[in-house]
């Protein structure tokens, strides 16, 4: 076989010089089509008001600081005058001490069952992660509440989180056994909560040494967009101060919706254990054809609101630009091959899925209405890019790559609400579009 694949390999003088090129240089920079390098078109008749870019750094947090530009929004929508930034290490802290609940009593419940389980797996495999939807931002913010950035400012950890994390998988691993044996050696469920509870203190201990304390009453004053105070200070807690800049309760206010491909449409799915919380939300979604998420992206835009949304972000991506268009690149004439799978077939193969949360806040649309471009926040920083830190994706590469959006029900029809409500059909999270969470 070998002989025979060698046999038909031919060595053309364009062969060795592509060779050549590719071997003292970037794939991306030789298969950049430069017929799509012209001048950006940065207008759009459908855009919600500016606002700082955020920065995630070197962690996976982009569905919080997706969620954020969506909730600071919002407020600012509400005031017209006052700006806000929320404290990611505050809500990150709490994150990660709930993950570790849930993979403590995940390995509780599942103790009787072999270590070589697939659920027992999926739990020892990933003990937490930085990860994740935002089914946290609303599950969390309702417990905990919310402070500002200025009371809670990000740690060297909470902005580098590979070297806190390893550590905090590494003790949960060794704590899962410990308790696997205990479930195996019969011990009562009274005293297994008790080891638990000691377990995920020695957890809470290492989370603030890495992150921080996190408050439980602080002093603020509202600022202006030039940054001076504009309101007498006031003393919160973190929920008192949710409960003022957000309000009620996120759950209950939105749907989230899908584009699956590979699954019935106008059905929805619930993925099992892709929460951030034992007692939280699953990820439920109404799969829709892209034409639907389309319809609800723009009432809600040309309403002024900001979306939580996510996708494949490294497809197609000319990062010095921040330009997605699924011509940037022309691998196939490079390798002298083609690239033909279509997006279900993408998923099911796991070459593609939802893996990075933005927040959708432009579109423009022609004289029928249709989509010319998209854009979106970022969270990779003000200076990534060639357009502020938010990314400007043509329509096709946005039906190509989008995946979840984050809809208030006020904008979804009462039909799409009768069908969110239909009782959902199970996902196991080892499905290929929910293997990893948004990072």
């Amino acid at each position: 076989m070998l002989k025979q694949i060698q046999q038909s390999q031919k060595q053309t003088a364009a062969d060795r010089a592509i060779g050549n090129a590719i071997a003292a240089n970037a794939i991306d920079n030789l298969a950049k089509n430069h017929e799509t390098a012209r001048q950006l078109d940065t207008y759009f008749n459908v855009e919600t008001k500016k606002q700082s870019i955020s920065d995630q750094k070197s962690s996976g947090r982009c569905w919080m600081f997706s969620g954020f530009n969506v909730l600071r929004s919002n407020f600012a929508q509400k005031t017209d005058s006052l700006t806000v930034e929320f404290s990611q290490a505050y809500l990150f802290f709490w994150d990660q001490l709930e993950k570790a609940n849930l993979f403590l009593q995940g390995v509780i419940d599942t103790g009787k069952k072999p270590i070589d389980d697939q659920r027992v797996q999926f739990f020892f495999h990933h003990p937490v992660s930085d990860g994740g939807t935002f089914c946290g931002v609303a599950d969390l913010t309702a417990k905990y509440g919310l402070v500002p950035k200025a009371v809670m400012p990000e740690s060297f950890s909470s902005d580098n989180t590979s070297k806190m994390a390893t550590l905090i998988k590494s003790k949960l691993r060794e704590q899962g056994l410990q308790l696997r044996d205990m479930v195996a050696k019969g011990k009562k469920q009274k005293e297994i909560e008790a080891v638990k509870t000691e377990m995920l203190g020695v957890i809470y201990h290492m989370l603030s040494l890495t992150i921080g304390q996190p408050p439980m009453e602080f002093t603020y004053a509202f600022t202006n967009s030039r940054g001076r105070a504009v309101t007498a200070p006031k003393t919160y807690t973190p929920q008192s101060f949710y409960k003022e800049v957000v309000g009620d309760d996120l759950n209950g206010t939105f749907i989230m919706v899908m584009n699956d491909p590979r699954r019935d449409y106008y059905k929805t799915y619930e993925v099992d254990l892709d929460r951030h919380m034992y007692d939280g939300h699953n990820w439920k979604y109404l799969n829709l054809p892209m034409d639907d998420i389309e319809k609800l992206a723009i009432a809600a835009l040309k309403d002024g609101r900001k979306l939580y949304s996510s996708y494949d972000a490294g497809k197609f991506l000319d990062r010095k630009r921040g330009y997605a268009d699924i011509n940037n690149f022309d691998y196939g004439s490079l390798f002298g091959t083609t690239f033909t799978m279509n997006k279900a077939q993408r998923i099911a193969t796991f070459d593609s899925g939802s893996t990075h949360a933005m927040t959708l806040t432009a579109v423009d649309l022609d004289a029928q209405g249709n989509p010319r471009k998209w854009k979106v926040e970022n969270s990779w920083g003000p200076s990534w890019g060639e357009n502020g830190g938010c990314v400007i994706m043509t329509p096709e590469w946005f039906r190509e790559y989008m995946f979840r959006l984050v809809v208030d029900k006020k904008y979804v029809s009462p039909e799409m609400l009768r069908q969110f409500e239909q009782k959902p059909v199970m996902v196991v999270p080892e499905d290929p579009l929910f293997n990893e969470d948004e990072y």
